[in-house]
C-alpha cells in the first residue's frame, strides 16, 4: 500500500508559492483600482502589457520590503545573540556572506564590531 503521506518540500517553497498569490491578488486589486474605460484599451495587447508592467512594479516594490524587512530581522538576530553564521545560514548563505550583507551587525553597543583579544597561551 502507498504512503498517502505528502512528498517532503524544500524549505521555502510553500512560502514562495504564497508569495506569488498574494503579488498575483494585490496587481489584480491594482489593476481593477487604475482600470481605463474599455475605449482606452486599444487592444488586448495593450491590456497584457499594462497588466505585465503593474506586475513587475508591485514585485519591486516587494522586494524592496522584503530587503528592509530581512534588515531587521538581521538585527532582532543580533540583538538576541545570533552570530554571523546562524545569520548566515538562515539566509542561505556564508558567514562571510552574511558579514557583507549586515557589516557591522555584531557591535559592543557602540558602532565598533566586536573584537575579541588574541588568544594568549601561557
Amino acid at each position: 500500500m502507498p504512503d498517502p503521506s505528502p512528498a517532503p518540500r524544500r524549505p521555502g517553497e510553500d512560502t514562495a508559492a504564497l508569495v506569488a498569490r498574494l503579488v498575483d491578488e494585490v496587481t489584480r486589486r491594482l489593476a481593477l483600482e487604475t482600470a481605463l474605460p474599455p475605449t482606452e484599451l486599444a487592444d488586448r495587447a495593450d491590456e497584457s502589457r499594462r497588466h505585465a508592467l503593474l506586475r513587475l512594479r508591485v514585485l519591486t516594490d516587494v522586494k524592496q520590503a522584503v530587503r528592509h524587512l530581512e534588515d531587521q530581522a538581521a538585527h532582532a538576530a543580533a540583538a538576541s545573540g545570533a552570530g554571523y553564521p546562524e545569520i548566515g545560514q538562515a539566509v542561505s548563505m556564508s558567514r562571510q556572506g552574511a558579514r557583507r550583507r549586515w557589516p557591522g551587525l555584531l557591535t559592543n553597543g557602540t558602532t565598533d564590531p566586536i573584537h575579541h583579544p588574541p588568544h594568549r597561551s601561557t
